[in-house]
């Protein structure tokens, strides 16, 4: 039996009291974007039919066909394919990039490093066989202003360089301390780089950041958008996949570059996945508000006790992701102590720091998820070096997110 002591459950009730007007902006978000998709299901004519799997080739998947149709529509893009065939958000980002440029091209990172997993595929960290830069493709980094805002000059004077193809922007904050771009801040950078570079494709890491707001990149005018099923979009039901979104020829290309060039996107068996895809981003929309209301009661309650958060509990919010400023190695492993027992699958499990694939420094990881590394469904996790930031995301419902949280902070106040 989960048991909150009294002073845990003080610190909820008020927390929840100032949080009462943030919910409800919240709820006006996820009803505005649930009304979007259910548009699009009902123009795009999904049937039962649709939910029918394929083996062997995948020739001739109704389903498939259908679903990329309405996640184009729901992404205000051309054209999207949607995949249970991409392993992850790095598989379906380093499948664009792959897709898009060629040997003597530049790839510019608009705003930092990007994401620890991806800097591998670009050959930045690391040298694993068949990197971006053992193919010839060059890197240009512009960091963001002193304040944590995008450099926008800078921006503007790298895409213009020779041989520049692809500018790459990410949404999200991954394992730094800048905030998430809101899709306002993206769409006003992608309209600057279009006007001054019209051959370069920008691309959007939407990871994390889908239907937090009403809008998304593609909207904006993002030639191609990039996210994963076990985030977001899938609504915690797919169990495995991703997608990308934009401009139809580049889409095609990045198809061609998931299966092989002449099968593209006409190939690929979703097996028995196609219902759970349809339903998970049908979900999507109040997933990720029951995830976006979690973050925010964990920000009001680490605020209440003294800990620096970001974002606020009350700021607006572009992405699902909770940092937490925990400034000790071991109020990092109490928080994902606390996170891992507020789960419905390996709650008696305990989180410990260890090595892992594509991070340079041992990572604390609390994950207690139906779905492997579903970021979806409540987790926590960090790089174990000064600040010792947690970044939190995820909540299936937010009545299991909010004991999750509680539980977290009542190991802080042990």
């Amino acid at each position: 039996m989960i048991e909150l002591n009294e002073a845990v459950l003080k610190l909820a009730e008020r927390a929840e009291a100032d949080l009462a007007p943030v919910f409800a902006r919240i709820d006006a978000i996820a009803r505005e974007n649930t009304a979007r998709m259910l548009s699009a299901f009902q123009e795009n004519r999904v049937s039962a039919a649709c939910f029918a799997g394929t083996t062997g080739y995948g020739y001739d998947d109704r389903g498939r066909e259908v679903l990329d149709q309405v996640a184009a529509q729901v992404f205000g893009a051309e054209d999207a394919i949607v995949r249970i065939n991409f392993i992850n958000g790095t598989h379906a980002l380093s499948t664009a990039l792959f897709g898009v440029l060629r040997p003597g091209d530049t790839l510019v990172s608009c705003f930092g490093a990007p994401y620890d997993t991806l800097q591998t595929v670009i050959g930045i960290a690391g040298d694993e066989p068949g990197n971006l830069r053992q193919f010839g493709v060059q890197y240009v980094q512009v960091d963001g202003t002193p304040e944590g805002q995008p450099d926008l000059p800078a921006i503007l004077r790298a895409v213009q360089q020779p041989g520049v193809r692809m500018a790459t922007i990410q949404r999200s904050r991954g394992y730094s301390d800048r905030a998430a771009l809101t899709v306002a801040q993206l769409g006003e950078i992608i309209a600057a780089i279009h006007a001054a570079a019209p051959q370069v494709v920008v691309m959007v890491d939407n990871c994390y950041g889908e239907f937090v707001q009403t809008q998304e990149p593609t909207m904006l005018g993002a030639d191609l958008m990039v996210g994963s099923l076990i985030k977001n979009p899938g609504g915690g039901l797919a169990v495995t996949g991703g997608y990308i979104a934009g401009r139809h020829d580049l889409v095609e290309a990045c198809a061609m570059r998931l299966t092989c060039p002449g099968v593209g996107r006409e190939g690929g068996a979703t097996l028995d996945q196609n219902r759970l895809l349809y339903q998970g981003f049908f979900l999507a929309p109040h997933t990720v508000a029951q995830a976006v209301k979690t973050a925010a009661l964990c920000a009001r309650c680490m605020e209440l006790l003294g800990y620096e958060t970001s974002p606020a509990y009350d700021a607006p919010r572009s992405d699902i992701v909770q940092r937490v400023r925990l400034n000790s190695a071991e109020a990092l492993a109490k928080f994902c102590r606390g996170i891992q027992r507020g789960a419905p699958v390996d709650s008696f499990v305990t989180p410990e720091p260890c090595d892992t694939p594509g991070y340079e420094d041992q990572v604390i990881m609390a994950a207690g998820a139906f779905v492997q590394g579903a970021s979806i469904e409540l987790s926590a996790d960090g790089p174990m070096r000064p600040p010792f930031d947690a970044f939190m995301q995820g909540g299936l419902t937010y009545e299991s997110g909010r004991l999750g949280i509680l539980l977290a902070v009542q190991e802080l106040m042990a």
